[in-house]
């Protein structure tokens, strides 16, 4: 045996070796949830349900969604609370970010909102914690598998004489 296929079967040996060994992926995803109370209470948790502590949070008024209305961290419960302005109804946008992690939630509000407590909950996450339909799934291993068959192909191709 030559050196040369001795190194295709050693490739193909850890390729196909390494298909074996997988490992689970947690992504950050973030959690957002709200309550209406005297005041608006978000309260921001990565998807494993661990609290974004200090997280940096911006929120932006329904007149004026471009400029942000005022600024802020969670505390170490990934909680924030915000009085919004008295004259303002429309969906007050909060964005809550830690790290390259986490989304906005848009909250509906209205000047003669109940100060009855209302919960609601949107779950948020990253690309890595969608679900794939099938037809994803089918391109995926598809691509999965003619890029094993290209690799088995340039290596086992033949060198022409120079």
């Amino acid at each position: 045996m030559t050196n040369q296929q001795n190194l295709k079967y050693l490739a193909f040996f850890l390729l196909f070796s390494s298909l074996g060994f997988s490992r689970q992926v947690f992504a950050h995803g973030a959690n957002i949830v709200y309550q209406y109370k005297q005041a608006i209470e978000v309260k921001a948790t990565y998807d494993d349900g661990t609290p974004m502590s200090k997280a940096q949070v911006v929120i932006y008024a329904p007149d004026n969604p471009a400029i942000p209305w005022q600024k802020g961290t969670t505390d170490e419960e990934g909680k924030f609370s915000f009085i919004p302005s008295s004259d303002v109804s429309g969906n007050w946008d909060i964005k809550i970010r830690q790290s390259g992690h986490g989304d906005i939630i848009s909250i509906p509000w209205q000047t003669d909102q109940p100060t009855s407590v209302v919960e609601s909950q949107e779950n948020i996450s990253n690309l890595a914690d969608s679900t794939y339909t099938p037809m994803q799934k089918i391109v995926m291993a598809a691509s999965g598998v003619w890029g094993f068959v290209g690799t088995a192909l340039f290596f086992s191709r033949q060198k022409s004489p120079s």
